[in-house]
Protein backbone atom coordinates (compact mmCIF):
# COMPACT_ATOMS: atom_id res chain seq x y z
CA UNK A 1 0.00 0.00 0.00
CA UNK A 2 1.25 3.20 -0.52
CA UNK A 3 0.04 6.50 1.17
CA UNK A 4 0.46 10.41 0.95
CA UNK A 5 -0.73 12.62 3.38
CA UNK A 6 -2.98 15.36 2.77
CA UNK A 7 -1.21 19.52 3.52
CA UNK A 8 -2.92 22.19 4.84
CA UNK A 9 -3.80 23.65 1.79
CA UNK A 10 -5.74 20.12 0.86
CA UNK A 11 -3.38 19.18 -1.47
CA UNK A 12 -2.10 15.92 -2.08
CA UNK A 13 1.12 14.62 -3.76
CA UNK A 14 0.88 12.07 -6.18
CA UNK A 15 3.42 9.34 -4.75
CA UNK A 16 6.48 8.64 -7.41
CA UNK A 17 5.43 4.63 -7.22
CA UNK A 18 2.19 5.71 -8.93
CA UNK A 19 2.96 8.07 -11.06
CA UNK A 20 5.82 6.15 -12.51
CA UNK A 21 3.33 3.04 -12.49
CA UNK A 22 0.45 5.24 -14.56
CA UNK A 23 2.97 7.23 -16.84
CA UNK A 24 1.29 10.56 -15.05
CA UNK A 25 3.14 13.62 -16.16
CA UNK A 26 2.98 17.31 -15.17
CA UNK A 27 -0.73 19.49 -16.26
CA UNK A 28 -2.48 15.60 -16.52
CA UNK A 29 -5.13 15.60 -14.91
CA UNK A 30 -7.13 13.36 -12.40
CA UNK A 31 -10.44 12.39 -11.25
CA UNK A 32 -12.00 11.53 -7.87
CA UNK A 33 -14.65 9.08 -8.14
CA UNK A 34 -16.86 7.55 -4.97
CA UNK A 35 -17.15 4.05 -3.94
CA UNK A 36 -19.05 3.79 -0.69
CA UNK A 37 -16.27 4.75 1.99
CA UNK A 38 -13.24 4.38 -1.12
CA UNK A 39 -12.13 6.83 -3.26
CA UNK A 40 -10.96 6.16 -6.59
CA UNK A 41 -8.64 7.83 -8.50
CA UNK A 42 -8.90 7.74 -12.30
CA UNK A 43 -6.40 9.14 -14.91
CA UNK A 44 -7.98 11.59 -17.42
CA UNK A 45 -5.04 10.75 -20.31
CA UNK A 46 -3.89 14.12 -22.60
CA UNK A 47 -4.17 13.50 -25.68
CA UNK A 48 -1.22 14.06 -28.21
CA UNK A 49 -1.57 16.19 -31.07
CA UNK A 50 -1.72 13.25 -33.80
CA UNK A 51 -5.04 12.32 -31.82
CA UNK A 52 -6.43 15.36 -32.27
CA UNK A 53 -5.70 15.63 -36.21
CA UNK A 54 -9.19 16.28 -37.74
CA UNK A 55 -11.36 16.37 -34.92
CA UNK A 56 -12.38 19.84 -36.02
CA UNK A 57 -13.41 20.94 -39.43
CA UNK A 58 -10.62 22.68 -41.51
CA UNK A 59 -12.52 26.20 -42.29
CA UNK A 60 -10.08 26.46 -45.34
CA UNK A 61 -7.52 24.70 -46.88
CA UNK A 62 -4.10 25.01 -46.08
CA UNK A 63 -1.79 27.03 -48.28
CA UNK A 64 1.38 25.65 -47.17
CA UNK A 65 4.20 26.98 -45.05
CA UNK A 66 5.68 29.35 -47.09
CA UNK A 67 2.67 31.35 -48.17
CA UNK A 68 1.63 31.07 -44.30
CA UNK A 69 5.03 32.54 -43.66
CA UNK A 70 4.81 35.07 -46.29
CA UNK A 71 1.25 36.28 -45.17
CA UNK A 72 2.82 36.71 -41.24
CA UNK A 73 5.35 38.88 -42.74
CA UNK A 74 2.95 41.27 -44.63
CA UNK A 75 0.97 41.16 -41.88
CA UNK A 76 3.91 42.06 -39.51
CA UNK A 77 5.16 44.88 -41.90
CA UNK A 78 1.76 46.54 -41.80
CA UNK A 79 1.48 46.75 -38.59
CA UNK A 80 5.21 48.53 -38.33
CA UNK A 81 4.01 50.32 -40.89
CA UNK A 82 0.75 51.32 -39.46
CA UNK A 83 -0.66 50.69 -42.87
CA UNK A 84 -4.01 48.67 -42.92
Amino acid sequence: MVKATLTSKGQLTVPKSVREWQGLRSGDRVSFEFEGDSVLLKVERRKSLDELKGSLPATREYPGKEAERGAAWERAAREVLGKS
